[in-house]
């Protein structure tokens, strides 16, 4: 915590991570959630001079993420001839393309908001929805939902576990625990079958 609390002191922790969770829909290895939730537990006990205000934590972790989607849908939306053949590869991306098109035609899109959470589920659904040319006005409202949950539910179990175990690696570590187990749920939940696929 100690490497991070320089970082979490200064002004510069809100682009730190608002360019890694815009970034993250390109390269889902990036550590978004870790940086957010450790940036979140450090400023639950700071003392530092300057401390991250969490309300500014949260829209700007939330408004990189819708951002970032809204970066992957229109190149994805661009991709031409290439980018249909890469998806037209991949059973993944056509499942994903397949069940998110059925979510928006119901007028639902919680599964927009259950990829976010899920292991490079966001880069899916953004793509997907791009490639297959689906109304921005359709997907981005969800996108902000998503990013908005997933933004408040990272920066909560920061804070909290901050607040209850102290500024320590223990209380980062509990609650990237709990972020990679939402994760696991979520991917499980899009992996299973729906009714009518498996009817």
């Amino acid at each position: 915590m100690e490497s991070v609390g320089s970082l979490v002191g200064s002004p510069w922790i809100y682009a730190v991570v608002a360019l890694s969770v815009l970034l993250d829909v390109f390269l889902p290895v990036l550590p978004s959630g870790v940086l957010v939730i450790t940036a979140a537990t450090a400023a639950a006990a700071s003392t530092a001079a300057y401390v991250p205000d969490i309300l500014v934590l949260t829209l700007c972790a939330a408004t990189a993420s819708v951002l970032g989607d809204l970066v992957a849908y229109r190149l994805a939306w661009r991709g031409g001839a290439r980018l249909d053949r890469a998806l037209a590869r991949s059973r993944r991306l056509r499942g994903a393309q397949e069940r998110l098109g059925a979510a928006l035609a119901r007028g639902g899109g919680g599964l927009v908001v259950l990829a976010r959470f899920a292991p490079a589920g966001r880069s899916v659904v953004s793509l997907g929805a791009g490639a297959a040319r689906h109304r921005a006005r359709d997907f981005l409202p969800w996108s902000a939902l998503a990013g908005l949950t997933w933004a408040g539910y990272s920066v909560a179990l920061g804070y909290f576990g901050g607040q209850w175990l102290g500024a320590t690696w223990v209380a980062a570590a509990v609650s990237v625990g709990a972020l990679f187990a939402a994760g696991a749920g979520a991917g499980y939940l899009m992996r299973k079958p729906q009714p009518s696929e498996a009817g």
